[in-house]
């Protein structure tokens, strides 16, 4: 079985991505650094499997720098998704990426919590979104051998993920009730927090309907 490093070298070993790994792990609790390092592996190795024309190092600073939103340096002014993507741009500004590479990453981090959206996007964008869903949801049937996501597992464990992820969620939620629109924070509180309801469009409609219905003469 791949040691550490071996599974790492999976992962291109160019100066930005070294300096992404860096910076994610310094600003990232254990948990969450394994994660984005878990979710940068499987997207590289389906990318792989399928036999697709991607940029590596966008691929890489994208799944890397995906949770930035969710670290300590997220301020919660804006949903976790767009905190993220506005500091990983921030960050590969300064170093040499093109518009079109910072563009790439801005969108698949910004985009890797919804489902359908990414995949119809570019290359690098879907496969930000499936490493990481593959981290949290599992794998697409097919995909990798169970020794090698074995080997991604026993790298960068899991660390209860789970649990820890749900209480970061509710975290950001309760430094800013604004935090609930991103869905995945959403859903986190209606599973811990007592009394919270989430945004509803047709509440919302029928609510706005019925006072401007009011006002008519």
């Amino acid at each position: 079985m791949a040691n550490t490093s071996e599974i790492r070298a999976t992962l291109p070993d160019s100066e930005l991505c070294q300096a992404a790994i860096a910076y994610a792990q310094s600003v990232s609790e254990p948990f969450l650094f394994n994660h984005v390092m878990r979710s940068a592996l499987l997207a590289e190795l389906i990318g792989q499997k399928r036999r697709l024309a991607y940029d590596r190092e966008v691929l890489c600073v994208s799944a890397v720098l995906h949770d930035l939103g969710l670290t300590k340096i997220a301020t919660v002014d804006a949903r976790f998704e767009i905190e993220g993507a506005d500091a990983a741009r921030e960050f590969v500004l300064k170093r040499g990426m093109s518009e079109r590479q910072i563009e790439l990453v801005w969108d698949a981090i910004a985009l890797h919590t919804t489902a359908e959206i990414p995949l119809r996007k570019g290359h690098e964008i879907a496969l930000c979104q499936l490493g990481i869903a593959a981290d949290l949801a599992g794998l697409p049937p097919d995909t990798l051998d169970d020794e090698t996501l074995q080997e991604v597992m026993s790298a960068f464990p899991w660390l209860d993920i789970g649990e820890a992820l749900f209480t970061t969620l509710v975290g950001l939620y309760r430094r800013n009730p604004k935090a609930a629109a991103s869905g995945a924070v959403a859903d986190a509180c209606e599973r811990r927090v007592p009394g919270f309801k989430r945004f509803n469009l047709c509440d919302h409609l029928m609510q706005r309907n019925q006072r401007l219905l009011g006002a008519l003469p």
